[in-house]
């Protein structure tokens, strides 16, 4: 088994430079600008699928904004020692969602096309009775203090890392783990209130308690698989060397696992519990995706976002090579794409069953490029890990029995 490395290349906490990561804020810009555009020039063919599509590929990046804010503190909270080496690269994925709120504006253009409770003239009984929260100007308000909360957040806790690199003052994380436990409240709250917001209401008649838990589940396989990646990316760059080591790469692989298992037991709890009462209001938005050929994909998800990686990751030596551990990130990446397709498109009545447009496509390259474009930018603004947190040796000489 090996020990881990003792002595510490401060050299390897900084992007080298030259790097191709150096300029991954350009490469994000250029790509959200390419993506923008096209789904603009294509809006004018189809309004309506172009929301769907934004919508889609704002939740997505959204989730992993949102897992990495949840790993930082669940880190703080919970004082984890592994974790301090990849904790940075976390919070500045979780800092990428102070720019989110770019994209959050064509959902809100787009909320008579996404949302039918917005039509107050054609609200039937059940609806009407439900206009205190669903409305426009509460979804708004809301939204902006949905943003608010994760910004301050991410900001908070990065700012606080960051500046203790150069102090190396123990109290900022002190002051970090005491507040870790709020933190998580307020953003338990606030992530379950946005999945009802921005995804349940798309069919308004129809809700579940424990929709936001799914949200939240998918959040956590999308963010490990992204971590996962950019460390594999990293090492092969030629950083990190000394810090991240195999050790590292298996946890995040067992975090990854863990939370694909977690996905499929609140996915189907939820779905059991419905079958089960066979309440007309509960059933249907299951029987859509059960019918108009929405059934293979719900079928798909079952065994390709579920039963094939729990056997692949079951064993320790894929979540221990970058290779395979890279591959089935990648994969899971891709689940996590057609999941949100899945909980979005069938809302989309003139869609017509399962099918990938163009402004699929071009949605995600706008929305991605804008994330990447943050996520760069936080990157190259700080060392890529806590270098003077207490624990950093722990971390580093890290082992998995």
């Amino acid at each position: 088994m090996s020990h881990g490395p003792r002595i510490i290349d401060a050299s390897q906490m900084n992007l080298p430079a030259g790097s191709l990561w150096r300029r991954l804020p350009l490469i994000g810009a250029v790509a959200a600008v390419i993506g923008i555009a096209t789904s603009l020039v294509l809006r004018g063919n189809d309004e309506k699928q172009f929301f769907y599509s934004w919508l889609v590929a704002f939740l997505y990046f959204m989730s992993v904004g949102l897992g990495a804010l949840f790993f930082v503190l669940i880190q703080y909270a919970t004082k984890s020692g592994w974790g301090i080496v990849v904790r940075r690269l976390a919070e500045n994925t979780a800092a990428a969602l102070t720019v989110m709120v770019l994209a959050f504006i064509p959902v809100c253009l787009g909320l008579t096309r996404l949302y039918s409770w917005t039509d107050a003239a054609h609200l039937d009984a059940i609806l009407q009775g439900k206009t205190w929260w669903l409305n426009s100007s509460r979804f708004l308000v809301f939204g902006l203090i949905y943003f608010g909360v994760w910004a301050f957040l991410a900001w908070w806790f990065r700012s606080g890392s960051v500046k203790q690199d150069e102090t190396g003052d123990t109290d900022l994380t002190r002051r970090r783990v005491k507040w870790a436990g709020p933190g998580i409240i307020l953003f338990a709250l606030t992530t379950t209130l946005a999945s009802f917001d921005w995804a349940m209401s798309l069919e308004p008649h129809w809700y579940s308690t424990i929709f936001g838990v799914y949200y939240f589940s998918g959040s956590l396989v999308g963010v490990f698989a992204f971590l996962s990646l950019v460390v594999i990316g990293l090492r092969r760059a030629g950083c990190l060397e000394g810090f991240v080591t195999t050790e590292h790469l298996h946890d995040l692989g067992k975090l990854l696992y863990a939370f694909i298992v977690f996905w499929a037991y609140i996915g189907f709890s939820q779905f059991f519990l419905i079958w089960y009462a066979n309440i007309p209001e509960e059933t249907e938005w299951y029987l859509e995706r059960l019918a108009h050929g929405w059934k293979p994909v719900t079928v798909f998800l079952a065994v390709f976002h579920f039963a094939l990686p729990f056997f692949l990751l079951m064993s320790r030596h894929v979540k221990r090579k970058s290779l395979t551990l890279g591959l089935a990130s990648a994969w899971m990446l891709v689940m996590h794409f057609i999941d949100l397709h899945w909980l979005v498109m069938p809302s989309f009545e003139e869609k017509g069953g399962f099918g990938f447009a163009v402004l699929d496509v071009t949605t995600m390259l706008g929305v991605g490029g804008l994330f990447l474009a943050a996520f760069g930018f936080f990157l190259t603004r700080a060392k890529l890990v806590p270098a003077k947190d207490p624990r950093l040796i722990e971390s580093i000489t890290f082992e998995n029995f």
